[in-house]
């Protein structure tokens, strides 16, 4: 069964984005090919939903970012290589030397530089193979065996070397070149798959011990855990860890704060460390193990829709549908809301946070973590749901200078200081000028 998620969360937790600056995809998207920047691509798309299948590809992220291994092969080269091996020969060594004396007259003739271009890009293949006998031959890991065993191949082993390289004749050009494109091309193609493999594994390692990440361990989802010491936001490098622990019998955190207290970068860092976790790459966060769930859908950032005519509130009436639709049929799911309702009034939002909250938590099987503002929906789930914890961000004052710690504490936080930071930025004393003194 896929991973299930949708673009909203994706946008949410800032996850995707080649071109976003600050997006997670950015962070790690460090590859040196297409090819392997493809595959990252693909794997962030793609969580894995099988425990076994997230440890293993851990276990290779872990391994690359513990030796240090960097990428064999020098980009501008590794270019020539690619388009090489993406074209076809000639379906007979005649046919090959044909078309390569006929390149080579045409060098001679007319200075045509095709016969130019393919020896070099036949060389800089010659010397890739080379390179990957060196760097293979360092590393013992099961996800290298089928490079070996394509390098092993008794045909590849009167391949050219050194100097003989750079002096090719024709014939042995044409030989290698059938060779290389026609005898042996599945495995050229699969020998390039697993490069791009490799790039990501280095890549991805080499992110993880710049900013001293570590791993999850996948656990079944019949456990139902979720346990994540020194948890902290990836893309923050002066972020503040938090320690978090839910099962079956605590599965839903009521999270309150001021604004501006860390609400929404805590539930973001949840949310992502969550969906790294299930693509089995590093995570910023301490000893971190998971049970593995069925999907995350988060509502941080619910836009109206001028389209279909929806305002804000009613579309996140239809998000949280969206998600109770999910969770109703028994999925496994990680389900994050900020601010609930935030788009109606008062009333209206206590009554729906307070009814929705309260069902959700039934759904033991499921992850929930709902912030608010409404703290009087909070201090009645106190006494009907022993199921939620909840816990603050806490706002210290400082005369009438809000700060923050950042730090998750047990309780309901009645903090709000809205008024003072308007008062503090002076905005009803502008609006009290005249309008002689304001254009002064």
């Amino acid at each position: 069964m896929s991973f299930i998620t949708d673009k909203q969360t994706l946008e949410d937790l800032g996850l995707m984005g080649k071109y976003r600056q600050h997006s997670i995809y950015t962070l790690f998207n460090q590859v040196k090919t297409a090819g392997g920047e493809r595959l990252l691509r693909e794997m962030f798309h793609h969580p894995l939903s099988n425990a076994a299948a997230i440890n293993e590809r851990s276990s290779v992220f872990r391994y690359f970012q513990e030796n240090a291994v960097p990428f064999p092969l020098e980009q501008e080269a590794f270019n020539l290589v690619e388009s090489y091996l993406s074209n076809s020969t000639g379906s007979n060594i005649l046919s090959c030397t044909t078309n390569l004396l006929r390149k080579k007259l045409m060098a001679l003739l007319v200075h045509d530089e095709q016969y130019s271009q393919f020896l070099k890009a036949l060389q800089a293949t010659i010397r890739a193979v080379h390179s990957l006998y060196a760097f293979t031959d360092k590393l013992d890991i099961p996800q290298l065996s089928a490079v070996k065993n394509i390098l092993s191949d008794p045909r590849l082993s009167s391949i050219a070397t050194g100097d003989e390289a750079n002096n090719l004749t024709l014939l042995k050009a044409a030989g290698y070149d059938h060779l290389l494109r026609n005898t042996m091309q599945q495995d050229m193609e699969l020998l390039l798959e697993k490069i791009y493999e490799l790039d990501v594994y280095i890549a991805v390692g080499a992110i993880a011990r710049k900013h001293q990440f570590s791993y999850a361990i996948a656990l079944p989802a019949s456990q139902q855990v979720f346990s994540a010491p020194a948890l902290r936001h990836p893309g923050l490098p002066a972020a503040v860890p938090n320690v978090l622990h839910m099962d079956a019998k605590q599965n839903l955190l009521f999270l309150t704060g001021a604004n501006m207290a860390g609400k929404s970068t805590f539930m973001k860092s949840v949310g992502i460390t969550l969906y790294l976790a299930h693509m089995g790459f590093p995570v910023a966060a301490g000893d971190m193990r998971f049970s593995v769930r069925d999907g995350i859908y988060t509502s941080i950032n619910v836009p109206d829709s001028l389209d279909m005519g929806y305002s804000h509130f009613y579309a996140e009436v239809l998000r949280v549908k969206k998600v109770a639709k999910e969770v109703a049929a028994g999925r496994n799911m990680v389900v994050i809301f900020d601010e609930l309702f935030k788009g109606t009034n008062v009333k209206d939002a206590y009554d729906a946070t307070l009814a929705v909250t309260a069902a959700f938590s039934r759904y033991r099987n499921c992850l929930f973590i709902i912030s608010t503002h409404i703290i009087e929906a909070g201090e009645a789930l106190q006494q009907s749901c022993f199921n939620i914890r909840f816990a603050k961000l806490p706002t210290i004052m400082n005369g009438n200078v809000p700060s923050y710690t950042y730090t998750l504490t047990e309780g309901i936080t009645s903090d709000r200081h809205g008024m003072t930071i308007i008062e503090n930025e002076k905005i009803i004393d502008l609006l009290h000028m005249q309008p002689s003194q304001t254009a002064l």
